[in-house]
């Protein structure tokens, strides 16, 4: 019963999260809302077993949103002190979310001491095999062997919107000196190398 209701409030909250980081006008509180929904989805991960999902998506999402977020600041040029003087409209907010955040994980910590049953719920590819394998090593079993095609697919997936990020952002403007690959490999020694015969007397 326990597993259950903490399952029915991470779900909630993280699809409530999820609409308001669309619905939201400003873009902190998108931000805040989408690492809260980063952290009900990790809560999500926890109960079904999979806790290296979990740390990974605090670790790596959170951290990457934060740092998305701070270049975005930078692109946008934004005035700081502008942005200083509304922080305090910021603190209810920001507390709120906190406060859901320690009460998840006061949750997940708390299912796995008070309902020592929530270890049946681990997923594992190979039921008979839980506990001859960590939760890293199922993961690793299942992506490099039954989605490998899928894995490689999302790589190639990632590459093309890395390219078209460039394109679209690589711009011709005048007045700026441009690298030419062609021109730097076919460069030879008489066109950076020039020789003169100084005779005495005449130097600069």
């Amino acid at each position: 019963m326990l597993i259950a209701i903490a399952f029915y409030l991470f779900a909630a909250i993280t699809i409530a999260a999820a609409v308001m980081v669309v619905a939201s006008r400003n873009p902190v509180h998108s931000v805040l809302f989408l690492i809260l929904a980063f952290f009900s989805a990790a809560g999500l991960f926890m109960l079904a077993g999979a806790e290296f999902l979990a740390l990974i998506l605090i670790v790596v999402y959170v951290g990457a949103v934060a740092v998305l977020f701070l270049f975005v600041v930078m692109m946008l040029d934004i005035d700081i002190a502008e942005l200083r003087q509304g922080v305090l409209d910021y603190v209810p907010l920001g507390a709120l979310i906190g406060i859901i955040m320690l009460i998840e994980i006061s949750m997940a910590l708390g299912v796995w001491a008070f309902a020592p049953e929530a270890g049946g719920a681990v997923a594992s590819p190979w039921p008979d095999a839980v506990s001859k394998i960590t939760n890293t090593e199922a993961i690793g079993h299942v992506l490099y062997s039954q989605f490998i095609y899928v894995f490689q697919a999302s790589g190639l997936v990632l590459l093309v919107a890395m390219i078209g990020a460039i394109v679209l952002t690589l711009r011709d403007r005048p007045g700026v000196r441009r690298q030419s690959v062609a021109a730097q490999v076919g460069r030879r020694r008489e066109d950076g190398v020039e020789l003169k015969d100084v005779k005495p007397g005449q130097g600069l």
